[in-house]
């Protein structure tokens, strides 16, 4: 379906100062939370990633954390001055681009989950898992990112259009991997727990056995993607509504199914943290690195 005229974006500060270009007025209160909430969870995977050495999450679950920071700080800047443009160009880019690092953090994760349990019960090597899965999720981040900024700076009916069609399809671009993502997640979760490897182990290795840490990092790791999940549903159907449409229009729907989700998301992973829980794999790397030099 295509994005209607998206005229909220196109007015100017001059054209109607007592117009809010949200349909509503964002309120402050929620947005100083998620600000705040935002800015202590991207501390904390700094402090994480640095701890750990898990330098891939700097670019990921912080770069993730950063952007909604920027995001929900427009918002709140949109709160006291609800007709200026340019906090809400800012939150449009920044809200709809941030959960795609976090995404490609979970596709990470599921590699080490792999690479620890025995990749032979999985259709993908854990390689080849973390270039294809984060290859879709940066082609979405583009898409998204190109779609938001012709959206939001447009002149034109045609060129608001354009740019939210755009950004539509970098959002379905990211709802469909997430789809075949949790296609082959479940998949080998099934066989693993199953004993049903699609080829066999090398050097007819012993299953491994999931320990309390594991189960807590695969029970973290669903519920993070249930909830991105969840979120990217929400975009999607939002941006497919029009910008004049109802679901955009209704602060609700947004602080709920976009701000709490991908709070959830980002903060299940300071708690269930792959540092922590995948230790021993990190080690057992390390240890495999020393041997190989030796």
């Amino acid at each position: 379906m295509p994005i209607g005229y998206a005229s909220p974006v196109l007015r100017r500060v001059d054209d109607n100062p007592n117009d809010s270009q949200y349909h509503y007025v964002p309120t402050e209160y929620v947005c100083a939370i998620f600000v705040a909430l935002y800015g202590l969870s991207t501390l904390i995977h700094l402090g994480q990633a640095i701890h750990y050495r898990m330098r891939w999450l700097l670019p990921t679950a912080v770069l993730a954390g950063v952007a909604e920071v920027l995001g929900w700080s427009a918002r709140l800047w949109s709160s006291k001055n609800p007709p200026l443009s340019t906090p809400f160009t800012i939150q449009i880019s920044c809200t709809i681009i941030a959960p795609t690092p976090l995404v490609a953090a979970n596709f990470v994760i599921l590699g080490l989950i792999i690479n620890k349990l025995g990749d032979h019960y999985s259709r993908l090597s854990t390689k080849w898992y973390t270039i294809l899965f984060c290859s879709f999720d940066v082609i979405a981040l583009v898409v998204q990112a190109v779609g938001g900024g012709m959206a939001s700076t447009a002149s034109d009916q045609k060129g608001a259009t354009l740019g939210g069609n755009i950004m539509l399809g970098g959002i379905v671009l990211q709802l469909v991997s997430l789809v075949v993502y949790v296609t082959c997640a479940t998949e080998f979760f099934l066989r693993f727990f199953k004993d049903k490897p699609i080829r066999e182990a090398l050097n007819n290795q012993p299953k491994e056995v999931v320990n309390l840490r594991m189960k807590m990092m695969i029970r973290a790791l669903i519920f993070s993607t249930v909830c991105l999940f969840i979120r990217a549903v929400y975009r999607t159907i939002e941006l497919a509504d029009g910008w004049n449409g109802r679901i955009i229009s209704t602060q609700i729907y947004f602080n709920v199914l976009d701000g709490a989700m991908v709070t959830l998301a980002i903060y299940t992973l300071n708690l269930g943290h792959p540092g922590f829980l995948l230790r021993d794999l990190r080690n057992s790397y390390d240890t495999e690195k020393k041997l190989r030099n030796y």
